[in-house]
């Protein structure tokens, strides 16, 4: 396949991820689109390192799935927390936290 291919598909679920951030109201959609963003940057690190020969585009995607790990368990655990104080995970309701 061509590198032009994988730069596409990284495009394409890169404005899926941003859409699910920008659009959606839960909690957990917005989680999974950050990982389909975080997703998107790895196969264009592995794009280029592909085409350049390289070992580095895949180091760091190595770094990206490590803080995707991370994130997921952190940010699981805040939607929980939430889930227990306010029996809902929608966003809206969040901004009633504020000061």
């Amino acid at each position: 396949m061509l590198v032009n291919q994988f730069l596409i598909l990284a495009a394409v679920l890169f404005c899926i991820g941003v859409y699910g951030v920008i659009a959606r109201r839960n909690a957990v959609m917005v989680l999974m689109s950050i990982e389909l963003i975080l997703n998107s940057v790895n196969i264009n690190f592995l794009a280029f390192a592909l085409r350049n020969g390289s070992v580095d585009g895949h180091v760091f995607a190595l770094y990206i799935i490590a803080v995707a790990a991370a994130e997921v368990g952190v940010g699981l655990a805040l939607v929980l927390l939430v889930y227990r104080n306010r029996k809902s995970i929608a966003l809206d309701e969040l901004s009633e936290m504020k000061g």
